[in-house]
């Protein structure tokens, strides 16, 4: 039995949620996102402002997919109503970021510089040494302030690099002279 999967979700006010043929749209005021789902394994049931799930067979992919098609039917509904924010903070000499137009780019130490195209439907924004990405779609936010991060990773000695907002980094002591 899956626990997520039981839960009973709301639909917020000012959200529309449409099921046909196997594609889940959910129209707020952020904006629209859809996502097809396997209706033969897990039966979604929208029933006024609840949206239920059910398994329709008894068998491990029925149970595995329960939970996570509640799951994304929820982010789906908090990102179109709040949306989502992740926070990147760039430490070190020299190590700096700024958006010209719909790129970001990165100065990192490297002889180049970093430069990525920025998603059309995310929100970037660069202030001192935080980058933040918002979005209303969790895992375009998700991956992309990922791969920002995967450009220089905090390293354990100094803290130098690019890291979440709410990430901690283990500190190592580093050699230690002798007497």
């Amino acid at each position: 039995m899956s626990r997520v999967g039981k839960q009973i979700l709301t639909i917020p006010k000012q959200t529309e949620v449409n099921l046909a043929d196997g594609v889940l749209t959910v129209k707020g005021p952020k904006g629209v996102l859809t996502r097809p789902f396997k209706t033969d394994i897990v039966a979604i049931m929208i029933d006024g402002d609840k949206v239920s799930f059910q398994p329709v067979a008894e068998n491990p992919a029925a149970k595995a997919l329960w939970g996570t098609y509640a799951s994304h039917v929820d982010n789906m509904l908090t990102g179109v109503t709040e949306g989502y924010v992740k926070k990147l903070i760039i430490e070190g000499v020299g190590f700096k970021a700024a958006l010209k137009g719909q790129e970001l780019e990165l100065d990192l130490g490297f002889s180049h510089k970093v430069v990525m195209p920025v998603p059309a439907d995310l929100e970037v924004s660069v202030e001192k040494n935080v980058i933040t990405v918002s979005g209303y779609n969790k895992e375009s936010v998700g991956e992309f302030a990922a791969r920002i991060r995967a450009h220089k990773k905090t390293e354990p000695y100094k803290g130098k690099g690019i890291r979440y907002e709410d990430e901690v980094v283990r500190r190592k002591q580093g050699k230690k002279t002798v007497g």
